[in-house]
């Protein structure tokens, strides 16, 4: 399981998105790296702040939120 204390969220940083250990690398920045197709060593590279239990805490982050449930209202 990903240690989800790597996801912080502080109203004085990035104005309050969620974020990889209090630096100013929103987890949706992350997320979008990787869904545009680079790959987590080169994620990595680029962005030297950045561990690889930060790239599994942001999927297992995003994971939680998409479990959300939704419930449909029906309009009379």
């Amino acid at each position: 399981m990903a240690d989800l204390s790597r996801i912080t969220v502080d109203a004085k940083v990035m104005g309050g998105k969620a974020c990889i250990r209090g630096l100013r690398f929103p987890v949706s920045r992350l997320l979008n790296l990787l869904a545009s197709g680079q790959s987590e060593a080169e994620v990595l590279k680029n962005h030297p702040d950045l561990e690889p239990e930060d790239i599994r805490a942001a999927m297992a982050y995003a994971a939680a939120l998409a479990e959300d449930r939704i419930i449909v209202l029906k309009s009379a």
